[in-house]
């Protein structure tokens, strides 16, 4: 039985390794219809400045984020917006990383990220969009997967865009998060595929032993029938 164990935990691993999350939206709220007054909407994402747990994975999600909305995100703007990364901190949307917003900024707990945006004559004029690398759990403090950070990069991007909160949990913009992996980025990046080698290799491993043990139990099954009637 132990055997038999060892095979649900590794597939376990496997699966964690291996899934993407997603997300549906359903319902939704609006800041503004259409915040911004041109286009492309430029974006420059602060990959110098960064905490200690930063992840260099971190800004692939982003450019991620940014995809989504521009193929329709969560079908809820009334325009499609497409944006241009530039290098210049004068840009309409800013994009950082902190620590955490609990012991940085004084960010009530569970808040993962937040959009300020800067009005004039009901237009968005620039955003600031400011996400943490991790969060307490207990007493413990854990970093976020990119599924997580791509997540959380969607639901701020969403603000900056003139969306509100939705009240439907499948919606991107609902004001909650969730952990969506477990796994450091950070080790991800330098050893994934050593990870999905080595799960692999033990999965193989435990096949092996558990088509043997069943061999060898058979064999043992037939010659105790044979001589120890």
């Amino acid at each position: 039985m132990l055997h038999m164990k060892l095979l649900r935990i590794i597939l376990l691993l496997f699966l964690v390794l291996s899934l993407t999350p997603t997300a549906s939206a359903y319902s939704y709220g609006r800041i503004l219809d259409e915040p911004w007054d041109h286009s492309p909407i430029t974006v420059f994402i602060d990959d110098d400045n960064v905490p200690l747990h930063y992840s260099p994975t971190y800004y692939a999600q982003v450019e991620k984020s940014l995809e989504y909305w521009e193929e329709g995100g969560n079908g809820k703007l009334a325009y499609t917006p497409v944006f241009e990364l530039t290098d210049s901190e004068k840009a309409d949307i800013r994009i950082r990383w902190v620590e955490n917003l609990e012991s940085v900024e004084g960010a009530p707990s569970g808040v993962a990220g937040y959009a300020r945006p800067y009005l004039v004559d009901e237009q968005f004029v620039q955003v600031d969009i400011v996400l943490e690398v991790g969060n307490y759990q207990g007493r413990g403090w854990r970093q976020y997967g990119d599924g997580t950070m791509f997540d959380i990069t969607k639901h701020e991007l969403g603000h900056a865009l003139g969306l509100g909160h939705s009240d439907d949990s499948r919606d991107i913009m609902y004001p909650e998060y969730e952990l969506r992996d477990d796994v450091n980025p950070l080790l991800l990046s330098k050893y994934g595929s050593f990870l999905r080698a080595g799960t692999l290799a033990a999965l193989v491993v435990l096949l092996f032993i558990g088509i043997s043990w069943r061999s060898s139990r058979k064999k043992r099954k037939k010659l105790e029938d044979k001589y120890l009637k």
